[in-house]
This record gives C-alpha cells, structure tokens and sequence, in this order.
C-alpha cells in the first residue's frame, strides 16, 4: 500500500485532490498497515553477509570532495562513534534500506541524529525549535529517520556517559514523543499543520522546572547570535575595512575558481544566479547590500570537503552587515534507496533547489534568504551564516546527562512534525498507534546498530593506523 498523497515539488503542476478520505479512514488504513509490515519488525538489524565495507563508502564519497579536506573529515569522525555516526549517512541507508517498510513516504531529513536540531528565529523573529540540517533530504519511508534518530540517542547516550537503561529511556522518549505529535497533528488542518511550528513558550511548557534555567540560557545564547556577532568574531578591521579573519584550514581566503576566474567575480555571479530563486521582495532587500570579502569555511562532520563560502556583505554601514553561507550541495545519500518509494521526483537537475524545496517543505519557518544557485557546474544553496540560531551542546560536561530523554523528546516531536507537513499524518498515527509497540522495537534496533557504529569506528581508527586512509592531526 502507498501513500495516498504524494509530496508536490514547488516547481510541479499542482492538483487538487479528488479522492477524499476522512481523518478516520485514513487512520484505519494506517493501522491496517501493521498486518503487512508489523511495528516489532522495526527492530530487527543484523548485518549484511555481503555488507559493504564502510571505509570504501566514505572514500567513494571522497572522490567527489576537495582532496585538502578529506584528511580532516575522517579527523571529525575519528573522536567517538557519536561522531563517527554523523559523519555515516552514507553508511547507515545501504544497511537500512532493504529492511520491511509500510511504504508511506515523507519529506525525510535523511540525516537525522540528535545534533541536527536546534533553535532558530523565525521569519517574525521568534525562536522556534526544530531540524537545522537538510543537506540529505529526499522523499522517502519515515522509518529511516526515526531509525537514525534512535540509534543517536542510544549512540549519544554511551558517549556522554549514560547506562544502559538511560539510553533505552531517551530512545522511548523520542518514539513516544514522535507517536503523541503524530496523533495531535492528524486532528489539524493542513493550514494550521502548515503554520505549525515549535515555539520557545511550547518548549518550556514541555520541560521539567529543573531544565527552565539551563534553556533559558540556550536560548538567551541563541539571541545573541546575529550577524554583528558574527563581524566581531569573523572579521578584523584593516585600513578601516573588515576582512574575514583566516584561521587554517577551517576558514582560508581563495584567491581563484579552478577554472582562473577571480573568487570574488565568481561569487558575484553566483549571487547573482541565486537571486533568481528568491521572491521579489527578497530580490530587492539584498540589492541594497554589497560584497565586501568571501572565505572558504569548513562547517558540520559529514559535509567536511564539500564546497562552503562565507560572504560578508555591508548594508547601510558597518553597523549593517549580513552573512551568507553558500554551501555546495551533492546528490542526496538517500536518493539511490528512494526511487522506487514515490513516484514524486525531487529537482533533482539541480541539488540546491531540492535541498531548499525540502527545507520549506518540513521546516515550517525557513531562513528569509534561504535560495539556491550554481558556479561552474557546481551547485549551491545559500542561507545566511547565523541568525539567532543555537541549539544543545551534546558534549561531555557540557550536556546535563539527566536532561537526555527531555532532549530526546524534543527530538521526537520535531521529526514528527516534519512529517506530518509532508506525509499524511493520519495514517502515519494510525499504524505507530498509542501504545510501546514501536517504542519497544527500536530500543531492540538502536542498541543493535549503535553497536554496529561502534564496530565501525574502530574500523576507521584501524584504517588510519594501517596508513589506508589519513587523519589529520
């Protein structure tokens, strides 16, 4: 059975719908769902006999990457299997996919682990809380991302020092959280699910008293990350002119494309290109600013070697200036594994327009400047660098260890709005359903591949160790 609704692209003829269902058929049929694929076989893993090696998916990846930056993306992955996991999108869908699904697709994240949530402003300047990280997205099973995001919590859990029994609360916590929202989203509207978002009131309603003050200052922090923030710490004044400060090899000026072209020519007409996919209003806002410098920033685990500028442009004066990050964007890991779920295409001529068409799909209040656009060959999508956005330091001593399942929650609630915005809530909440089925399934599947994780990691420290691959020191 699939999905009743397709995902419409932005750029696909709409069509109204002509088969109606009500919100209780469509949650019978959900529920009907679990005779095909039942919610216990969610937590089977066990690995492949022919499984993939997975330094060789990592170095395929690689070919496609600035080969300076390689060494230092197996050095983000290197710390802890935490680390290794957010690095392993690649990884984690070829041992995935072939698993059972109920074939209801969604708008999926396609990398979604504990670290890619975060607060942000919204286009009204109000902090919300949801997913922060699209590069992956694709139509696909839901499955997939609540999958990743329980193995995280399991994978997070061991790396902050939880027990077992702490990890298997944050997993339960997240799925239970994930069903629940499901539920609350099916009885609303598509112009209210549309609009909805998680708020930071919603957040503190949802927190226990003893997390009130530690949230504050997270998003007290979140506040104070604006572009004037960013030009403190970014830039220098030289002969009355901010540059971008180099600090090698995370930030470092350019001086040409590889074609010879003068990077800052090539990131105007890039800019320019850009605008293109931005409304008029957008289009007029950002003619008022001007290009001042541009620097090559290495950002995230899994997206070290990719391509990423920060430009710095000035408005009015000093006091006005605005930062773009412009980000390559490669096809999605999910793609290969997706094709045969939807007949819904994603744009995929040019990966910065289907990494920003996902984003406005699922995210529900976007970045004002978020767009795409291309420099030789080379394709992009642009946001601005930091707007109020902050989110939770998943860091041991950094993370209050007894707030993980309150976090984990949060989590669950984002995913299952995200999926809610674009799938069809109804029967999704019909086959997760009310009671620990699922909960109980992937606590069994995370611990199972959060071992898994482990086992890999150690086989990326023992291929550095054999000179196989290099990690930067």
């Amino acid at each position: 059975m699939s999905n009743i609704v397709e995902i419409q692209s932005v750029d696909t003829p709409n069509h109204f719908q002509t088969d109606y269902l009500s919100v209780a058929e469509r949650y019978a049929a959900g529920k009907a769902l679990r005779q095909q694929v039942k919610r216990s076989e969610h937590g089977r893993y066990e690995p492949a006999a022919n499984r993939p090696d997975p330094i060789a998916i990592l170095e395929a990846q690689a070919k496609t990457r600035l080969p300076d930056l390689v060494s230092l993306r197996y050095a983000r992955m290197s710390p802890s299997p935490f680390a290794f996991l957010r690095g392993a999108a690649a990884i984690m869908i070829q041992d995935i996919a072939p698993a059972p699904t109920t074939g209801l697709t969604v708008q999926v994240c396609g990398d979604m682990h504990l670290a890619n949530f975060g607060l942000f402003a919204s286009a009204e300047r109000n902090l919300v809380f949801g997913i922060n990280d699209f590069d992956e997205t694709y139509p696909a099973s839901w499955e997939w991302d609540l999958k990743r995001l329980a193995t995280s919590a399991v994978v997070a859990g061991r790396y902050l020092g939880a027990d077992r029994a702490s990890c298997q609360t944050a997993v339960r916590s997240a799925v239970q959280s994930y069903r629940q929202h499901l539920h609350e989203y099916a009885e609303l509207g598509y112009l209210d699910l549309w609009y909805a978002n998680i708020t930071e009131a919603e957040i503190f309603k949802k927190l226990p008293d003893e997390l009130h003050g530690r949230a504050i200052r997270i998003a007290g922090k979140a506040r104070q990350s604006h572009h004037l923030q960013v030009l403190d710490k970014m830039t220098d004044l030289i002969d009355d002119q901010h540059h971008i400060i180099e600090a090698p090899p995370l930030v470092v000026r350019v001086e040409t494309t590889p074609s010879g072209q003068p990077m800052p020519q090539a990131i105007q007409q890039l800019l320019e290109n850009y605008l293109e996919s931005l409304g008029a209003d957008r289009q007029f806002l950002l003619s008022r600013y001007r290009i001042l410098d541009v620097a090559r920033k290495v950002v995230g685990v899994g997206s070290v070697g990719t391509r990423c500028w920060v430009v710095y442009l000035e408005g009015r004066d000093t006091g006005d200036p605005l930062f773009l990050q412009v980000k390559e964007a490669q096809p999605s890991v999910i793609a290969p594994y997706a094709d045969s779920l939807s007949g819904h295409k994603m744009p995929d001529d040019h990966q910065g327009h289907r990494v920003v068409a996902g984003q406005r799909l699922i995210q529900g209040a976007p970045d004002i400047f978020l767009g795409w656009g291309e420099q030789d060959g080379i394709h992009y999508y642009i946001r601005q660098l930091r707007d109020m956005k902050g989110g939770a330091k998943l860091e041991p001593g950094k993370f209050r260890l007894s707030g993980l399942p309150n976090y984990c929650g949060l989590c669950g609630w984002a995913l299952a709005l995200a999926h809610a915005k674009s799938g069809d809530a109804a029967m999704l909440a019909g086959y997760v359903g009310k009671n620990a089925a699922l909960d109980d399934a992937l606590v069994k599947f995370a611990e199972a591949y959060a071992e898994q994780t482990e086992r890999d990691h150690e086989v990326l420290l023992a291929a550095a160790r054999q000179k196989r691959i290099q990690i930067e020191a």
